[in-house]
């Protein structure tokens, strides 16, 4: 539940529209609901100016429905991230209006569009294989209240189409890199930009990337000062960092 409703009860409470025990009904799941599997938490939006992010793996798609259903009594947008097309299914009965993102394999249910970031996030990706991380990212911060600007498969090997690029960059308030491999390209951008850069590494790459582990240390050993990293495949993440950044 957001603080604008909350207040909205309140008002409606003081002015007689809610009696006690409406506005009690209301109020009754704050700060969570227990579902005996599950507690969700009602209260992330207001603590934290997002709705709890539910995380599908290892989830029945009647356990993720039920979850739903309970977040949905309070019109929070609601962001499954990897979600499986039978967990789709079973959110689609409870709401029509549910969307499958099939290579950010998340489901995503909106109820405001309202865009809340102060500018646009780019998300970069460097190569194709690791677009499924970059869309995760991509969801997140469109349901999130950013504007967004996607630029892919622009990754080292071939710097000269990361470099036609340059203005975009620059115009970007907060970037996302997410790249596999060696992970060099955040070192790259966030020493063409005067932005904050959070780098993500995938676990794309050969036997010696070690799962996106080589990545992941030669992020974090970046000679560039404004590069932040989060951990392997954690587009998600990324996207609640730059969000948070963005509002500001």
């Amino acid at each position: 539940m957001t603080q604008d409703q909350i207040l909205q009860i309140l008002r409606d409470h003081k002015t007689g529209i809610l009696s006690d025990n409406d506005a009690l009904g209301r109020l009754k799941n704050l700060p969570f609901e227990d579902l005996g599997f599950a507690n969700v938490d009602h209260h992330r939006s207001l603590r934290q100016g997002f709705p709890e992010v539910v995380f599908g793996a290892g989830k029945s798609p009647e356990q993720v429905g039920r979850i739903v259903e309970s977040m949905s009594k309070n019109q929070h947008n609601v962001l499954i991230t990897r979600a499986t097309e039978r967990q789709y299914a079973r959110v689609k009965e409870l709401a029509p209006e549910a969307e499958f993102h099939e290579t950010a394999r998340a489901i995503t249910i909106c109820k405001s569009d309202v865009v809340q970031g102060k500018g646009t996030v780019m998300v970069i990706s460097a190569g194709t294989s690791d677009m499924p991380v970059a869309e995760e990212a991509l969801v997140t911060l469109k349901l999130m209240g950013n504007l967004v600007d996607p630029l892919y498969d622009v990754g080292v090997a071939g710097l000269h189409r990361l470099l036609d690029r340059r203005g975009r960059l620059t115009e970007a308030r907060v970037l996302i890199v997410v790249a596999g491999m060696e992970g060099a390209l955040p070192s790259v951008v966030a020493g063409l930009v005067p932005a904050p850069v959070i780098a993500v590494p995938t676990s794309v790459g050969y036997g010696a990337s070690f799962g996106g582990v080589a990545a992941l240390l030669g992020m974090l050993n970046s000679s560039a000062s404004n590069v932040a990293v989060v951990n392997i495949d954690n587009g998600n993440g990324a996207a609640m960092v730059a969000s948070l950044i963005n509002r500001v």
